[in-house]
């Protein structure tokens, strides 16, 4: 866990270094028309998660068949080859082409979570899962930060190229120190189930289709209003310098309260259950944005906002805990899978939905609606999870 909790910070390190400067880097490809400059960033984002969503299935699938490392060591060197071709790129085109081709290779994550589930007992699970969210939500904050100072000292091109050599580094440490128990003869009927059967296996498995929903509206909520942010600390603060760091400020603070608090609730939904941390973060998290559309000073927003990173780190390793409980053995790196295409689906109708909706109810309503979305997933979960249980005991796994 140690050795893929630093290859999840390298790597999502690593694509978060240049992810932010995409809009940058295409208009170093020449495009100039600040028009075409907007929809070229806004396919060139959307790509990775585009393949990414429809890709996934079929990298879990392989790994419940032939080993998660293995679809480890295949996410992390091709992200770290395409990467690296990207720095290559001469037109929107072909920048474009290697972020669908980005897409297509990736899913490091769900292999190493498959992989972690797979080796760490039950009564550790929901530590082990914060845990390995941890490094990734440190990739997502430290990464635009190293990113923007290789973009100033040797420009966004030879960016590419560092994220590239970090990936790749993070692969080889993978390859050298990772150890797998892999393929029991209890697994082995499950793994003899085509792409289309494992998703059926997988949707008629109560209540996986609940938790794959919820992990949509949780990355919904997470992107919707991300776009808008930069707009808002300005009303807020009403002008004046050092807009950047202002906004870098409230975006990261969600994640370091979210790197703070997901090992601890982790540790606690080993304790009493992740059927009412689930709960409990959902419910949390709704509070949070609702706060969100009452903010008037920046300071507020900023207390919201690590208010909403507490709750957050309740939400992802409960879900991923509760993916590993009610995953028939052998298809634990199918549902992970499918639980990234159900983040990408959510990354892709977030900033959609959000930027047709927010000309006419403003970023206030945006988080009003997200705040609707988690209630209404916490009264779902309450139907549907905790009603069945009769005594915390039972909701342990």
């Amino acid at each position: 866990m140690t050795v893929l909790w630093i290859g999840n910070f390298m790597v999502m390190g690593s694509v978060t270094m240049v992810t932010p400067f995409l809009t940058m880097y295409v208009q170093e490809l020449g495009v100039q028309d600040p028009d075409e400059i907007a929809a070229w960033a806004g396919l060139i984002f959307a790509a990775n998660f585009v393949t990414l969503f429809l890709f996934q299935p079929l990298w879990g699938s392989l790994a419940d068949r032939y080993g998660r490392k293995l679809m480890l060591l295949r996410a992390g060197f091709g992200i770290a080859i395409i990467v690296g071709m990207m720095g290559f790129a001469s037109s929107p085109w072909q920048l474009l082409a290697l972020r669908f081709l980005s897409g297509v290779v990736s899913g490091f994550t769900p292999a190493a979570t498959a992989l972690v589930a797979a080796n760490t007992p039950n009564e550790r699970m929901g530590f082990a899962m914060g845990v390995l969210h941890s490094g990734n939500v440190s990739g997502m904050i430290l990464g635009p930060l190293f990113g923007g100072l290789f973009a100033e000292w040797i420009g966004i091109r030879y960016s590419f190229f560092v994220t590239g050599a970090v990936t790749l580094a993070a692969s080889i440490l993978v390859a050298l120190f990772v150890r797998e128990k892999f393929q029991t003869a209890s697994t082995v009927r499950n793994n003899e189930h085509s792409i289309y059967q494992g998703m059926r296996v997988l949707l008629n498995t109560k209540p996986l289709p609940t938790l794959f929903t919820i992990s949509v509206v949780i990355q919904f909520a997470l992107v919707s209003s991300l776009p808008l942010i930069p707009l808002f600390v300005e009303e807020l603060q009403g002008g004046g310098g050092q807009l950047a760091f202002y906004v870098g400020l409230v975006i990261s603070v969600m994640g370091v309260s979210n790197l703070i608090f997901s090992p601890l609730v982790g540790r606690w939904g080993d304790r009493i259950g992740f059927k009412p941390i689930l709960a409990i973060s959902l419910l949390g998290a709704g509070f949070a944005f609702l706060m969100q559309c009452f903010v008037w000073h920046y300071w507020q927003l900023l207390a919201s906002r690590f208010l909403l990173g507490v709750f957050m780190g309740g939400l992802i390793p409960s879900v991923r805990a509760l993916i590993k409980h009610y995953s028939p053995p052998g298809m634990e790196s199918r549902a992970y899978s499918f639980d990234t295409s159900a983040v990408s689906f959510g990354s892709m109708l977030g900033p959609i939905l959000a930027g047709g909706l927010s000309r006419y109810m403003g970023i206030r309503g945006i988080f009003f609606m997200t705040a609707i979305l988690l209630f209404a997933n916490f009264y779902w979960v309450r139907r549907s999870l905790l009603s069945r249980v009769s005594s915390i005991s039972s909701l342990k796994g």
